[in-house]
Formats: structure tokens, sequence, C-alpha cells
């Protein structure tokens, strides 16, 4: 069951992933006035990426993630990850902060940022694969409590 928690995890989140690298390069476009930037192509394209896709495919890899954990996984590793998957969930919403504006007709950023916005969520996936592969015992272990006395 584990083995198929864990295919399910990783392609939940690759699927997830490829938003943050895709969602940015539509708002570049849309920025640039590029053929794929009318609203008749965007906002579909957009709000199905969005919507139907990467906000699925991010829950679904955050609930396994939960689920896995609870087969008992330890190390600092762990929450060093989490804390990278809290950054790519920063991002995700975020980016849902900018195409509700850009719906509302207010737009914040230039290409550079949607740029940006693009690499970083590589960088975040590097961060991810390598803690998880690696494991490494970041922190050394906690001194014992001390004794109660009574």
């Amino acid at each position: 069951m584990y083995f198929w928690l864990k295919l399910l995890h990783i392609t939940a989140m690759s699927v997830w992933f490829t938003g943050l690298f895709f969602l940015p390069r539509l708002l570049a476009a849309r920025h640039r006035r590029e053929l794929d930037a009318e609203s008749s192509f965007f906002i579909p394209a957009a709000g199905t990426l969005y919507f139907r896709v990467m906000s699925p495919a991010g829950l679904l890899t955050i609930g396994l993630g939960m689920v896995l954990i609870a087969y008992g996984p330890t190390g600092a590793w762990l929450v060093i990850k989490l804390l990278v998957v809290l950054m790519a969930v920063a991002i995700h919403l975020y980016l849902g902060v900018v195409m509700y504006e850009l719906e509302q007709g207010r737009e914040r950023h230039g290409v550079g940022f949607y740029r940006l916005a693009g690499a970083i969520p590589l960088v975040l996936l590097l961060a991810i694969a390598a803690l998880t592969g690696a494991k490494p015992g970041t922190v050394p272990p906690l001194p014992a409590p001390p004794p109660h006395s009574t």
C-alpha cells in the first residue's frame, strides 16, 4: 500500500509543479499581449489550469503526504521539506491572487516577475527532491528531557 500511496503522491506533485511552472508563463504571455493573451483564451485556460488541475493536484499531494507521514518518517529533513512545501503553497495561493486581480483589471507585475515566479518552483522542486532522496541528518538529536521530581 505504501508504494502506491507514494507513487500517487509523486504523480500528483508532478502535475502540481507543472502547473506552477506553466501558469506564470501564461501570465507573462498575457502581459506581453501574445496570441494566448486574448481574454477568450487566457481566462478559460488559466482558470482551468489553476482550479481544475493545479489546485486538486496540490491538495492531493499534501493529503497523501500527510498520510505518508503517518508511516513514520522522521528527521530534520522532513521538517525542512515541509517548509519548502509551504513555500510552494504560498506561491500557488499568490498566483491565484494575481489571477483574481487580473480579472478585476489590476495588473501589478511585469514580465520579469512572472519569469521569476516560474523559476522559483524549479528551485523548490529540486530542494524537495534533494531532501527526500538524501534524507540528511541536519540537526543533532535533542537531549533527553529532565527527569520528573515529585
